[in-house]
């Protein structure tokens, strides 16, 4: 058996210039942390040929091309599995639409599970590449690279997407004061709203291609990134606040969808009752809400927002691991 821990990720500033439509022309950047709520997966091997898989529903095949779930179905050609299989899967929190990269999250840890599982070493970088040819290449994903390479790398990082398809993970190198500080200022609120992300990533990668308004709001937000790191290395974590502030009003023009009335309601609620920025997590329309706030208004801001469920989070440093190996 092998059991891999996946970290799930969330984004401060960059997102969206992870996607081939612009970083192919100009290049991109984000800054994102992993957090401490994992996806787990559970390879075994199986009693006879077939191969099993449990996820939010269960699937039991004979050959790899009839499995429904594209990126198994994926993996298990990538890996050269063919059968005689068991994958189970479990999520510390809704597995789907919540803006934490929880697909790319699942990918990383499955590919990790099944070249552990032949014996077969998979580093950091090479779980992000080929979960990323998976999701996008194979599946025809409309999602960016930033995700799959948080989930294999983890940590507090600035990740950049270069013109030619390579991607550079870059440790934030700052006073773990301010780490500190920063994470303890994180205020996550569930809003109880998932939904599918690839309807919106589709139009905004659209729009970053052909739109000179929607490129330079994401010229501006790979800004931001840099911004991001010196305000840290600076120890200014109010000054965090405002640049999540300020990407949340660049984010939201990219495309119609990122928010709606009542996020933004929301979100203007946190504000007044002490947050200082902030924004939804991912692609947009629901999923997680995350402010950046003093810690000692976290109470008035939760009270303030009743309907929302406050999670607890911490920072992870550590990617993708194989926690239980007995093949």
């Amino acid at each position: 058996m092998i059991i891999t821990r996946t970290p799930l990720r969330m984004s401060f500033v960059g997102g969206g210039s992870d996607m081939p439509a612009y970083y192919e022309k100009f290049g991109g950047a984000v800054v994102s942390t992993t957090i401490d709520k994992y996806i787990f997966i559970t390879v075994n091997k199986k009693f006879d040929d077939n191969i099993r898989i449990s996820y939010s529903r269960t699937e039991e095949v004979r050959h790899v091309a009839e499995i429904e779930h594209s990126i198994v179905r994926a993996a298990l050609n990538k890996t050269e599995i063919d059968g005689g299989i068991e994958i189970t899967t479990i999520a510390d929190i809704p597995s789907s639409g919540t803006g934490l990269g929880s697909s790319s999250t699942f990918t990383v840890g499955l590919l990790h599970a099944l070249y552990a599982q032949k014996g077969k070493y998979a580093g950091a970088a090479q779980l992000g590449e080929e979960s990323c040819t998976i999701e996008i290449d194979v599946c025809g994903s409309p999602i960016g690279k930033q995700d799959q390479y948080a989930a294999a790398f983890g940590g507090f990082n600035l990740i950049k997407f270069n013109e030619d398809g390579t991607v550079d993970v870059q440790p934030i190198i700052c006073p773990i004061s301010a780490v500190r500080t920063l994470e303890e200022n994180i205020l996550l609120l569930y809003t109880g709203r998932t939904r599918n992300a690839n309807k919106i990533l589709a139009e905004q990668s659209k729009r970053s291609a052909s739109s000179k308004d929607v490129q330079e709001s994401l010229h501006k937000m790979v800004a931001q990134t840099i911004d991001f790191a010196k305000a840290m290395q600076a120890e200014d974590c109010d000054a965090v606040g405002e640049i999540l502030h300020e990407a949340w009003q660049l984010k939201r023009s990219l495309t119609t969808g990122i928010s709606d009335n009542l996020i933004d309601s929301w979100y203007e609620t946190g504000r007044r009752a002490g947050a200082i920025g902030g924004k939804i997590l991912g692609a947009g329309a629901g999923g997680f809400l995350m402010f950046y706030a003093p810690k000692d208004r976290h109470p008035a801001i939760i009270h303030a927002l009743p309907e929302l469920r406050p999670i607890p989070i911490s920072f992870e440093e550590a990617g993708s691991s194989v926690i239980f190996y007995r093949p």
